[in-house]
This record gives C-alpha cells, structure tokens and sequence, in this order.
C-alpha cells in the first residue's frame, strides 16, 4: 500500500496541493511565534539612564508588601509616601544631598515640541549625564534648558506651568524630553520628594536610612528611571498577540487540513472501491490514506519550518516599527520552535487524516461501489456525534460562567478562546442545515435558480466542505470584533448613565489642578463643583491575595450633585472619611460591614462599607472620600449648574477661570465621546492578525475544494453545454453556485457570532451593566465579500479552463 500512497500523490498532486499550502503557512506561522515567544522569554536589564553617574539614589518605598501564611503579597503603591523628613536629615550629613523631582510639561507654543516632556531640577541634569550643547543653565524662574533641538536658546514658550525662556539646550540622551527648571522653581511645581541622588559612602546611606526607604546602586539605579518595567509590560503584550495568533494558527489549520482530507476522500469513493473489491482490506485503505498524509505532512512541515526562519527576523523589525516591542527586541537562536513547529504540524494532517481514513475504510466492497455512485446522507456519524458534544459543551461551559462567575466572559482571554467550541461545533453540524437553508437563497424562478439549488442539494460533500472555512472566517470576525465593540459600548453607555454634570474640567494629560487653579474655578457663580482624583486601595481576600482596586476620592455631597452613581445598597450620601463605597467583586460587599484595606499609599485603614455598587462591565470602581487619598492631586471637576444658571454664560466662566495650559473644559456630551473606551492598540492589531490568518486559510480551503471539485463536475459542465447552454451560462451559473454556498455559509458564520455575542450580553445583564449587541457590520461585510471573491474565482477559472476543450471531449462522447 505503500507504493500505492507514493502512486497517489504523484498522480493526485492538485488534490493535496491545497493541504500541502495551508499546513505549511501553518506551520510558518507557529515557527515565528514559537521564535517570537522564546525570544521574549525575558527582558534585558537596563542601563540606568537619568541617574547612571549617580553614587547612591534613595527612593522611598514604592510597594506595599503584607505578610500573609503563604508568604509575603507585594502590590505597587498609586502614591509613594515622600521620603521622610528626619531621613534627608541624616543623609545631609553624609554628602551632598540632590532631591529629585519629575513632572509633565505641557506646551502650547507653535513649536515642533515632543508631546511628551518632563520637567526636572537643574542639578540633577549631570547625573544623566547631560551636557549643554549651547546657551546656559537656568538661573531664574522662568528661565529654563531643553533637551534635543526642537527649542533654541532666546525662544520663549508658553507652557501650562507659566511662561518660560529657553537659555540653554542640552544634548538628547533617547530616552526622555526633558525641560530643566531652577531648582527652587521646580520645588514649587512638584514640593513632594520621592527620590534623592546622594553622593556618599553606599555603607553609610544603607545605615542612615535603615527600612525607610531603598537604596540604590549599581544597575539597581534603573528602578529610579520613570516606567522601569515598561520592557516586561511590553514584552507581555506581545506574548499574549503571538500567544493567541499561534492559537488561531493551530486551530484553523486542524480544521482546513481535516476538511480538504475529508473532501479528497470522498472525491475518491470509487478508487476505494475498486481497491475493495480487488482485496484491499479496511485497515489497508486507512493506512494508504495515512501513508498521503504522512508524506504531505513531513514536507509541509520542514517547508513551513524553513519559511518560518526567514519570516521571523522580519517580524521582529515589524513590531519594533509599529511600538509593539522594545527597540533591542531581536529573535534570538532557539532551536525548540522548530521541533514545536515541525511536530505539531505532523501530528495535524495525521489528526486531519484520520477520522477520513475510517470513512474510507469501514465499508464493504458492494456497500463501497454504490456509494460511489452517489452521495448517501448528509453527516456521518462520526462528524455528528463529535459536533453534539462540542455543542453541548459550549453550552455546558457557557451555563456555568453565567452561574458562577460573569464577569470572566469579559475577559479577554475569554471571549477570545470560548467562541473557537461553537464554532467548531456549528461547522461539524453545518450538513444538516445546508440543504434547508440553500432553498430559500434560491427561491427565485427559471432554470439557474433551480440548477443551482439542486446542484448543492446533491453534491452536499462539496457544499459543506466550501460553506465550512467561511462560517469560521466570519464567525471569528463577528466573535471578536463584536466582542471588544459590546464591552466598549457598554462601558460607554455606564459613563452616560453616571454623568449628570453640565460640564467637566480636565487638566493636561498626566497633570492635575492647583490649589489656585481650584480657587478660581469655584469662585465662578452658578455652578456646583466635584472634584476628584485618581487613587487605588488593596484589600486582602481569603487571608492569601492582595487585591488592588482602582478608586476615586471624592467628597459625598459634590458627587452626589454631579453622578448618578449605581448601587445596588445603601446611599452616596453615607459616604464619610470613616466608609467606602465598593462593588460586588470584593469578597466582602455587605453595606454596615467594616473592611481592612490599604490606602494609594500604604497606609491601612479600617473603613465601614456605606454603598455598594454593582460589578457592572468591569468599570465600577471604588469611592472613597480626599481624606483617604493621600498623596493624590485633583485630575477632573465635574460641574453642575444651579437653579437658574445659563449654561453659556457658565461655559464662558469656567474657560476664564482654567486660563491658557491649564486644561480644557467639556461639556457632557463632549466628555462622553472624549472618553469612549477604545481598544487597546496591541489587543486591535492581535484580532486583525487573528482574522488574518483565518481569512488566509479560508482562501486556501476554498480555492482547494473548487480545483479538487473541478474534476469530478467536468462531465456535468459538457453535458450543460451539449444541451444547449452557452459557455457563459455555464459560467455563471458557477458562479452563482459559489455564491450561494458563501452566503449560506456567512449566514451560519453570523448566527454563531450572534449566539456568543449573546453569552456576553447575558453576562453585561448579570453584573447589571447596560446591554447592547454591536455586530461590526463593515469588517463582516468585508469579510464575506473576499470570501465570495474569492470563492467565485476559485470556481470559474477551472471551469473556464475545462469549458475551453470541446463539451463532447469533456462528457467522454466519441464523434
């Protein structure tokens, strides 16, 4: 039988052309994840850069760490307590002493300015080291010196921290803009100290400031930079992008290469049946089947493991391009992805090709030749069977997530990976609702219509194997786009429900409001102001995890006037610098019941619950009152008019008052759609790579099934032609058939995504956030599109091949 497989595959190429394509590509793409995870496995070490001449940095303690049975739980603080008073103190008697300050600049001039600039001290600039390339150093408050080459010496910029002129510019070191104030002027931007350059004995500074701080040298000087685990924080994103393309790749693979071996088997009924009836037993044709799949398999996978050495390097120069990775991200030499890549790829058309050897094999030599006469039944039992309880599953699964827990369907990783059961389950069962649904696509009358709804009632093996990629290209489009689209509009609809103010007043991104700029503000008649800031709270559950919580502090009276906050106990109003308000998620949410926490800045607190809000799509933080925020600045009024109050007037007010830098004033309407959740960058480029690829594989599946096809409708095509129809009759009703299989399919495609998109909308319902379905109608309507495209090209341009031979060659007639 061997020799018989090797016979197959030399004089059957085209048919395994298409498993050969689809596995390989599959294949590549695993080696370049593979490559990509590995080389991300861990980030380097970084140099310290604004403190890399610096002996000693002190940093004050930026991590709340609590004990527990198992160990200790460390969580980063929202607001670092400033460095101890009595601790510079003693560190002054050592050396001198350099306080560190770093703030956000903002520029309105019309200049070319960074967006991103950073205010610090004077004297902290040789730390870096930075050298002054022209011009001199700040000597007066509104004097300052710049980094790179956008500003010259003499320039006066208007900034949100006061008019300033730049006397002095200084050589870019990549890693930040910086903006060089005097040191006094500077001390009044940022008063709080956080970190210090000391220069003195490391033995002496660990001594003098004992646990109230750390203490940094050597590399250790990197934690001071801003944003030190910004490479592992990037490095993550991009794991869990090639974690999930590689998911994708896997999944979509099994099943092309599954359902072209099937299709090819079923091509070939009357080749096995003639093997039968010559004595091939069944175990025989399974392993010629096997043989083919072995051999396809070996060299689809050395071929998809050599594409993907070469894809990988320009991967890396692909995300390091678009941000998605640090700049030194490079793919390193690892030989495990290949092995990964290569045996994974194997044990797929063998896993694609089994479940088609067993059709092949288990019929008899009679039942095998009529069979091959034509099609019997719609679904084998095997495909039914594993397609019920994938189904089953899917509902199983889904039920229980609603039961215990809805909140994780919100989840990323979740509604990325659940959807794949239905899918796959919709495509196995897809036979049994082909047929009743390509009737009504073709209701139309005259000879095409019923042609074409014949044509794919009868050859139901072809329909399936066509309609299949589709359903999962558009089922995965409208899953996961929808998905993401649901929960933003969601989330969306929770800040219109909560937002009662007339107007709300932002600061500069990454800054917050002065005390001057709130006097001003509050002094505008007929408003009634809400300040608030940003904060986090911890809390420890079950005695072993640190929960971190997102908050605002507000005062209740204001909030009240300005938010229609949800709750599903006790009142806003309740709220006191004793309380909390918090959401179900916590383990203990029982208004009148105290809980120990741990404020923004380590501080721990016994705090009685006054409110309790719903779980909601995951944005219903917690609330507490100024006094249990410390450390934290005032990032956003909101603002509600008085009885009486014109709004224009009040509009006009609030903008005086802000003045020029400070900020921006919004009204309702355009704060909601200024805040409208987005999806983040890497998430949005990860789903477009995932549909990528299945749309990749669905174009390989359908030019594959409509080549393989090809050959066995010849002889219906010359007897259409001999019959009378034109050359272009024949053509289009190709096509039209194709076009009918994609719709059929799209509309399969899209009842799934329906069917997930509503598990999510029951949870939304659950955790009582708003609940709206959003289909991405444009990305699905591309979708079925090329998918038509390509499937109607994939059928004419055989069919034009064959039509060009004479219809009496092609039926087989002698003349």
């Amino acid at each position: 039988m061997l020799s018989v497989a090797l016979r197959t595959l030399r004089t059957r190429w085209a048919t395994f052309t298409g498993s050969f394509v689809a596995l390989s590509l599959g294949v590549a793409l695993l080696t370049v994840t593979g490559l990509a995870l590995a080389s991300s496995a861990g980030a380097p070490q970084r140099a310290p850069e604004r403190f890399a001449t610096a002996p000693v940095v002190v940093k004050a303690q930026d991590t709340l760490r609590v004990p527990t049975p198992t160990g200790d739980r460390v969580s980063r603080l929202a607001h670092p307590r400033p460095l101890p008073a009595t601790t510079v103190a003693a560190l002054r008697k050592l050396g001198r002493v350099v306080p560190d300050r770093s703030f956000t600049v903002h520029t309105t001039a019309a200049t070319d300015a960074p967006t991103a600039l950073v205010g610090h001290p004077w004297s902290t600039a040789a730390f870096a080291p930075y050298d002054l390339t022209a011009g001199r150093a700040p000597r007066t408050a509104d004097e300052v010196a710049v980094t790179g080459g956008w500003a010259r010496p003499g320039q006066r910029l208007h900034t949100d921290r006061g008019p300033v002129r730049v006397v002095g510019t200084l050589t870019s070191r990549g890693f930040e803009n910086a903006v060089f104030f005097t040191d006094a002027r500077a001390a009044r931007l940022a008063p709080a100290v956080t970190q210090l350059g000391v220069e003195a004995d490391p033995a002496a500074v660990r001594e003098a400031v004992g646990g109230s701080a750390q203490v940094l040298t050597g590399t250790a000087r990197r934690l001071a930079d801003a944003d030190p685990g910004r490479d592992s924080e990037a490095l993550t994103a991009m794991n869990s992008l090639f974690g999930t393309a590689g998911g994708v790749t896997a999944f979509v693979s099994v099943f092309v290469v599954a359902s072209t071996f099937a299709f090819a088997v079923a091509q070939r009924r009357r080749e096995f049946a003639l093997l039968r009836t010559a004595g091939a037993t069944p175990g025989q044709i399974r392993r010629t089947v096997l043989v083919e799949a072995l051999a396809v398999g070996t060299l689809a996978s050395a071929t998809g493991c050599a594409l993907g050495s070469h894809t990988a390097p320009r991967l890396a120069a692909w995300v390091v391009g678009n941000d998605l990775a640090p700049s030194w991200f490079t793919i390193g030499d690892h030989t495990w992805p290949y092995h990964a890549a290569f045996w994974t790829g194997l044990l797929v058309a063998l896993c694609g090709a089994t479940a088609a050897s067993w059709r092949a094999g288990r019929t008899g030599p009679t039942e095998a030749l009529r069979e091959a006469a034509a099609e019997s039944g719609t679904i084998t039992r095997g495909r039914l069977l594993s397609g019920t309880v994938l189904l089953l599953a899917a509902a199983v699964t889904l039920s229980m997530s609603l039961a215990g827990d809805p909140a994780d369907l919100l989840h990323r990783k979740t509604y990325i990976s659940r959807p794949m059961l239905l899918i796959t389950a919709a495509a196995l069962l897809s036979p049994l609702v082909l047929r009743p649904l390509t009737r009504p696509l073709t209701w139309l009358p005259g000879p095409c219509a019923l042609l074409v709804r014949e044509n794919t009632a009868a050859g139901m093996r072809r329909t399936a194997a066509l309609a299949a990629p589709v359903l999962v290209t558009v089922a995965l489009a409208g899953s996961l786009l929808g998905a993401t689209a649901t929960l933003n509009r969601a989330q969306s609809a929770e800040t219109s429900e909560r937002t009662t103010a007339a107007f709300v007043v932002t600061p500069p991104a990454g800054t917050g409001f002065d005390d001057a700029v709130l006097r001003r503000l509050r002094a505008v008649p007929g408003t009634e102001l809400s300040p608030t800031s940003s904060t986090a709270v911890h809390v420890l559950e079950d005695d072993v995890a640190l929960i971190r919580s997102e908050a605002r502090a507000a005062a209740p009276g204001p909030l009240a006037a300005t938010a229609r906050l949800p709750l599903a106990a006790g009142a806003v109003g309740d709220l006191d610098d004793d309380s909390i308000i918090v959401n179900e998620e916590w383990q203990r949410h029982r208004v009148g019941d105290r809980v120990r926490i741990w404020l923004g800045d380590g501080t721990p607190r016994t705090l009685r619950i006054a409110a309790v809000m719903p779980t909601g799509s995951g944005d219903n933080g917690v609330y507490v009152t100024p006094r249990n925020a410390p450390g934290a600045t005032v990032d956003r009024i909101d603002v509600a008019l008085t009885a009486g109050a014109d709004p224009k007037s009040v509009a006009t007010a609030l903008h005086r008052a802000l003045g020029t830098g400070n900020g921006q004033v919004l009204t309702r309407a355009e704060w909601i759609r200024a805040t409208h959740p987005e999806t983040q960058r890497t998430t949005r480029l990860g789903l477009l790579l995932v549909l990528g690829i299945a749309l990749l594989y669905t174009g390989i599946s359908v030019a594959n099934t409509m080549v393989m096809a090809m050959s066995d409708r010849a002889r219906d095509l010359a007897v259409l032609r001999l019959a009378g129809a034109t050359r272009w009759q024949v053509l289009r009703l190709t096509g039209a058939e194709a076009l009918t299989v994609v719709t059929a399919g799209a509309l399969l495609g899209l009842l799934v995504a329906a069917v997930n998109l509503a598990g999510m909308a029951g949870a939304l319902a659950l955790l009582s956030a708003p609940v709206t379905i959003e289909l991405p109608w444009q990305a699905l309507g591309t979708t079925t599109a090329v998918c038509a495209l390509l499937a109607t090209t994939s059928a004419i341009t055989p069919a034009a091949l064959a039509l060009r031979r004479r219809p009496a060659e092609l039926a087989g007639v002698r003349e």
